[in-house]
C-alpha cells in the first residue's frame, strides 16, 4: 500500500480508495497520535461538505474516534476553514473534514487539523500512516470509549468570525456561486448579516451535484451571471470553500494570482504587509512576480500546496499567501485558505477604495498561461520524471521559451495526474508546447 497523504489529506474515490475501513482507522491513527500527550478526554471536530459519501465516512470516522477513546463532535455541513477556526473556538484537540474540496462529487477525502488549526505536518503524517498500515492501536473499555455528540450552532459562530473582518458592505450588488458544496450551508446567513444585495446560484445541494459545472473549477455560468444581471462583482467557491475565485463587473475572472496582487498592493500601502512580502508558489503567474517587483513587494516562492504556502508564512511571519487556484491564506485572520474571508476582504478592498474590481486587477498584467492535465497511472505519475523522452521534450520547449516565459510540470499532489504549465508572451505557441509535453507523457500509459 502506498502512501496515504497527498498535499491536502488522504483522497480518492469513495468505497473504492477511500472506504468506511480506512476512514476507521484514519479516525483511530490521527486521534492517537494527535492527543498523545492530552491528559483530559480528547475531543475531536468532524465536519463535511455536501457529497453523499459524506454522511458515510463521517459515520465510520466518528466510530474510530470513539474506539479509542475520543469524543467526536459533529459539525454537519460546513467549510473547512470553518473546522480550522472552530477547533481553536471549542477548545478541541483536533478538527477532520470529509471534503474532496474541488474534486467530482463521486470522491472524497479526509483533511485533518491539529489543535492550532493547522494542516499536519509530513512529519505527524507518517506516523498517522504508520499506525494505519502497520497497526498498533489501543482500543479502549469500559468508561474511557468515547461519546459523540453534535455542536448546535456552529455554522453560526463561523459566520460570526467572517463579519469580525467586515467593513460597511450594505447594499452592494454582488453574486455568489456556492459550487452546491459547503458554502451553501453559510453563504446565506454571511450576506443576510453584511446586509449585501445577493444573487445566490448553484446553492442546493443533492449530494450528486457539487462542483457539477459550477463553482471555482467552472465559473463560466458565474461571469456570465454577473455581466447579466449588472452586479458590481462575483465570487466563486469550491466544494468545501477554501478556494474563492472573482469575477469582475464586466463577467472577466479574476483569478487567484490577480486577487493576491489585488491583496499585496493594498495591504503594502495600508502598512499591514508584514515584512513587505508575499508568498506564493512555484505556479504563480509571472505577471504577478512583476507586479511585486514594481510595487517594492518581495516575494517568497514554495511548492504547490496551501500547506507549503502557510509552512512558508509561518517560518518567516509573513501574512499573506495563496495560490492562482483561489486558495489565499490571510494569516492575520485564518490557519488555512478560506474564500469566503477572502471574499469579504476584496468587498471591504472594493468599497474602500470606490474602485470596481477591474480597476483594482489593473494592477497586474497576467501572462498568457496554458494547463494541460495528462491522466497517468499511479505508476506513471511517481516515474515520469526518469523517461528520457520527456526530459528531452521539457528541454526543448525551455529553450525555446528562453527568458519569455517557463514550463513547470508536475505531478498533482490530489489526483492521478500530470499536469504541464507553460507561460509565454505567444497564446498559441504555449498551447503547442504545453501539448507536446502533455502528450509525450501520456506515451508512458
Amino acid at each position: 500500500m502506498g502512501r496515504l497523504f497527498g498535499t491536502d489529506g488522504v483522497r480518492g474515490v469513495a468505497n473504492a480508495e477511500l472506504d468506511c475501513d480506512l476512514a476507521f482507522r484514519l479516525g483511530q491513527a490521527a486521534a492517537t497520535v494527535l492527543t498523545e500527550t492530552t491528559r483530559h478526554k480528547p475531543k475531536i471536530l468532524i465536519g463535511k461538505d455536501t457529497r453523499i459519501s459524506s454522511d458515510m465516512l463521517e459515520a465510520a470516522l466518528t466510530a474510530g474516534v470513539c474506539s479509542v477513546g475520543g469524543d467526536a463532535v459533529s459539525l454537519g455541513v460546513i467549510p473547512t476553514p470553518a473546522v480550522a477556526y472552530l477547533v481553536k473556538e471549542y477548545a478541541a484537540d483536533a478538527g477532520f473534514v470529509v471534503s474532496a474540496s474541488h474534486n467530482p462529487f463521486e470522491h472524497n477525502g479526509i483533511k485533518i487539523f491539529n489543535g492550532e488549526g493547522y494542516k499536519l505536518s509530513d512529519e505527524i503524517e507518517e506516523r498517522v500512516e504508520n499506525l494505519v498500515l502497520d497497526g498498533g492501536i489501543t482500543l479502549k473499555t469500559g468508561a474511557e470509549i468515547g461519546r459523540s455528540s453534535v455542536a448546535i450552532g456552529a455554522s453560526d459562530e463561523y459566520v460570526r468570525h467572517l463579519c469580525s473582518v467586515a467593513g460597511e458592505l450594505s447594499g452592494m450588488k454582488l453574486a455568489f456561486d456556492c459550487a452546491n458544496g459547503a458554502s451553501s450551508e453559510t453563504l446565506v446567513k454571511l450576506v443576510h448579516t453584511l446586509g449585501v444585495k445577493a444573487h445566490i446560484i448553484n446553492n442546493d445541494p443533492d449530494g450528486l451535484n457539487i462542483n457539477t459545472n459550477c463553482g471555482s473549477t467552472h465559473p463560466e455560468e458565474l461571469c456570465r451571471y454577473v455581466k447579466e444581471n449588472d452586479c458590481e462583482a462575483g465570487f466563486a467557491f469550491d466544494g468545501d470553500a477554501d478556494r474563492m475565485l472573482a469575477v469582475d463587473e464586466n463577467g472577466r475572472l479574476i483569478d487567484g494570482d490577480m486577487i493576491l496582487a489585488i491583496f499585496a498592493n493594498y495591504m503594502k500601502e495600508k502598512g499591514t504587509l508584514a515584512n513587505d512580502t508575499l508568498v506564493c508558489t512555484t505556479m504563480s503567474n509571472l505577471g504577478l512576480f512583476e507586479m511585486c517587483k514594481n510595487n517594492g513587494i518581495g516575494t517568497l516562492v514554495t511548492d504547490v500546496g496551501d500547506r507549503y504556502v502557510l509552512e512558508g508564512m509561518l517560518e518567516k511571519g509573513h501574512l499573506l499567501g495563496g495560490e492562482a487556484s483561489g486558495h489565499v491564506i490571510l494569516k492575520s485572520f485564518a490557519t488555512t485558505g478560506d474564500g469566503q474571508a477572502a471574499a469579504v476582504f476584496l468587498m471591504n478592498i472594493m468599497r474602500e477604495s470606490g474602485k470596481t474590481l477591474s480597476e483594482l486587477a489593473n494592477v497586474m498584467t497576467r501572462y498568457p498561461q496554458v494547463m494541460v492535465n495528462a491522466k497517468v497511472t499511479p505508476e506513471v505519475k511517481k516515474s515520469f520524471r526518469e523517461d528520457a523522452a520527456v526530459k528531452a521534450a521539457i528541454a526543448a520547449a525551455e529553450r525555446q521559451l528562453g527568458e519569455a516565459g517557463r514550463i513547470l510540470v508536475r505531478a498533482s499532489g490530489t489526483e492521478p495526474l500530470v499536469r504541464v504549465m507553460v507561460e509565454g508572451k505567444n497564446q498559441e505557441e504555449i498551447t503547442e508546447l504545453a501539448n507536446r509535453v502533455a502528450n509525450q507523457i501520456l506515451a508512458l500509459v
